[in-house]
């Protein structure tokens, strides 16, 4: 089980293998966390910087603890104050911040395909942190983290993915990860966000939702994506809710040891309520424990990591 990747820019491009690669290494690091002294000098003397175009709070800051727990670094772009702001490309303010000996260039972007774009001439490392509504690769990969963490095994799982799937970028991620490791994914929400063109990827579409969750082992909740919607998607947030939201009577429904997973920000009442959001079923706060560990391995791979066998090495020094 090996590593030997410059970027993570996607899930797709990856294997079944590479995948299994970060989540082994990730539980390595996890371990580390639950230590007294949580900092390992894995990256001691890289530069990372977190190139956010697109606003984020989560997974900046997630990326941010990360990189500091591995003793690099840091450098936080903000587009806001940047000279994107008075007409610079993005292959510009890249090459300007490459200039600075940066190692890794974490990017979030609203333009699909950003990452890929920049991994064609910088010789950093760069890591995809969303872009626009392709892909989101590191949420997929702590999602199912969390998903083999609790239930121990991955594959032959029934995951439901239940929201907007067409605009959700960490839909597109989960499904191809899911998929490499054997589970069966069944896609759900209103025909106009969760379209048959999906069946194509190897899943199952539904509109209705108690076919789409009645056999579920877990059930991940996405929010409507209003910001990249181009125009009003469904009637209103009440219809969604009273069709689609989770709410405690619905939940009773499920699987007894079913697992609610959101990636956040949770819209409480809307698709999900929050008495289900907070019950013992939910991991959504475990998601963000996880995306911690999950973000200091693909950090270490990236820059020259091979596994989890090598994550002893620089915590022992």
């Amino acid at each position: 089980m090996s590593w030997n990747k410059r970027h993570l820019l996607d899930i797709e491009s990856l294997t079944a293998d590479e995948i299994n690669t970060v989540l082994d290494t990730a539980t390595a690091f996890k371990a580390v966390g639950e230590r007294a002294i949580k900092k390992v000098p894995a990256l001691r003397g890289k530069t990372v910087i977190n190139l956010f175009v697109e606003p984020s709070t989560r997974t900046r800051i997630s990326f941010e603890l990360a990189a500091q727990r591995l003793s690099a670094d840091i450098i936080n772009f903000s587009a806001e104050a940047s000279s994107l702001k008075k007409g610079e490309t993005l292959k510009d303010t890249a090459r300007n911040l490459e200039a600075l000996n940066a190692d890794i260039i974490i990017i979030r972007h609203s333009a699909t395909g950003a990452p890929h774009f920049l991994s064609r001439f910088l010789k950093s490392s760069v890591v995809n942190a969303g872009d626009g509504a392709h892909e989101h690769p590191t949420q997929a990969l702590l999602d199912t983290f969390t998903i083999r963490e609790k239930k121990g095994k991955i594959e032959g799982l029934n995951v439901t993915i239940l929201g907007d799937i067409l605009y959700s970028r960490v839909a597109r991620s989960n499904i191809w990860a899911l998929l490499k490791l054997g589970a069966n994914v069944t896609l759900c929400g209103p025909s106009t966000l969760v379209p048959k063109v999906f069946e194509k990827m190897g899943c199952k579409v539904t509109w209705n939702l108690e076919e789409g969750v009645k056999d579920a082992d877990v059930v991940n909740l996405l929010r409507i994506q209003h910001e990249r919607q181009r125009k009003a998607m469904f009637p209103s947030i009440g219809e969604y809710t009273s069709l689609f939201g989770i709410n405690k009577t619905r939940f009773k429904r499920l699987k007894p040891d079913v697992m609610i997973m959101h990636p956040g920000p949770i819209n409480r009442g809307v698709e999900i309520d929050s008495q289900v959001a907070d019950c013992d079923q939910s991991v959504i706060l475990q998601q963000v424990t996880n995306g911690l560990a999950v973000r200091m391995a693909v950090l270490f791979l990236v820059n020259g990591g091979k596994g989890p066998q090598e994550v002893a090495a620089p915590v022992a020094t």
